[in-house]
């Protein structure tokens, strides 16, 4: 249509090619495909140039219309790419928001240095309804299940550890902690929902046993805050407690036959595939993610 709508204007078939950057060949070939299409002739050739027909002369003012309605909806299609592109809402668990999505956020901006994102923080149960729900264009959980209207990748791995304070007798044990021992006693917990809370409540339960919360706490800051206090034993994500295990302020304790790994994953739509930002931003979690 492009070529058709030149020739009317240009009076020639060749100059036509060369102003859409084709062979004369070609551009002869493409009419002819388009006159078989259409079943009519739409130009006429003659030593002196090319002529429209009457019903290429129809046909033309058909696609002047065809074109403007293309260049439009390209328009429109880079305007809609262009506010994708422009921010990005992302929702994580809290183990992911705070130790691990802070240096991919970091490799993000490089990339994509005009993107506004924001991020919601929160247990893996709300994150998922946030995605699900539209109001998240990425998240990020540590549950044991995926809801069916989300599709999943796994990201990463992780493991819980028991900790104490280097002051309680569980920290000077030579022996791993029985499982039915972790259950009876009270713990320092994060909230039900939380992907740390479902993968203990998992564990011990193949065990016959269940959490008995000493103190229920919204963030895995808070937990590990009131841990190195004393307040009590805790159950965090190795990436966590990390720094804290290193300088000895809380120790890691042992417990036999107690399976707390877990895989961390990222979330979206079931059907529609993250993309712009929220894709380069998959693809930064198969790296490892530089600490702070």
């Amino acid at each position: 249509m492009e070529l058709l709508v030149a020739v009317a204007r240009l009076g020639s078939l060749g100059r036509a090619a060369r102003e859409l950057g084709i062979s004369q060949p070609a551009a002869s070939g493409r009419m002819r495909a388009l006159e078989r299409q259409l079943g009519v002739a739409l130009v006429r050739r003659s030593p002196g140039g090319s002529r429209l027909t009457e019903s290429g002369a129809l046909v033309t003012e058909w696609a002047r219309k065809v074109l403007e309605a293309a260049a439009d909806f390209d328009a429109g299609a880079r305007a809609l790419r262009g506010r994708r592109d422009s921010r990005l809402r992302v929702a994580a668990s809290m183990t992911v928001a705070e130790y691990l999505l802070p240096g991919w956020l970091t490799a993000l901006h490089v990339r994509h240095p005009g993107t506004a994102v924001s991020l919601a923080a929160g247990n893996s149960v709300l994150v998922a309804r946030q995605v699900a729900a539209g109001e998240a264009d990425l998240g990020f959980v540590e549950g044991l299940d995926v809801p069916a209207d989300l599709d999943a990748a796994v990201i990463g791995h992780d493991r819980l550890l028991v900790v104490v304070a280097p002051g309680h007798p569980w920290a000077a044990r030579r022996r791993p902690l029985p499982a039915a021992e972790l259950a009876a006693t009270p713990l320092l917990l994060r909230e039900k929902g939380s992907g740390t809370r479902q993968v203990l409540d998992a564990g011990l339960a193949a065990h016959g046993g269940d959490a008995v919360a000493l103190l229920e706490l919204a963030s895995t800051t808070a937990v590990k805050t009131a841990a190195v206090g004393g307040a009590g034993p805790a159950v965090l994500s190795e990436l966590a407690v990390a720094d804290e295990l290193s300088a000895h302020r809380l120790v890691a304790v042992p417990v036999a036959g107690l399976d707390l790994r877990r895989e961390l994953r990222a979330v979206w739509p079931a059907g529609h595939l993250p993309a712009g930002p929220a894709r380069d931003l998959l693809g930064l979690t198969r790296r490892p993610a530089p600490r702070d």
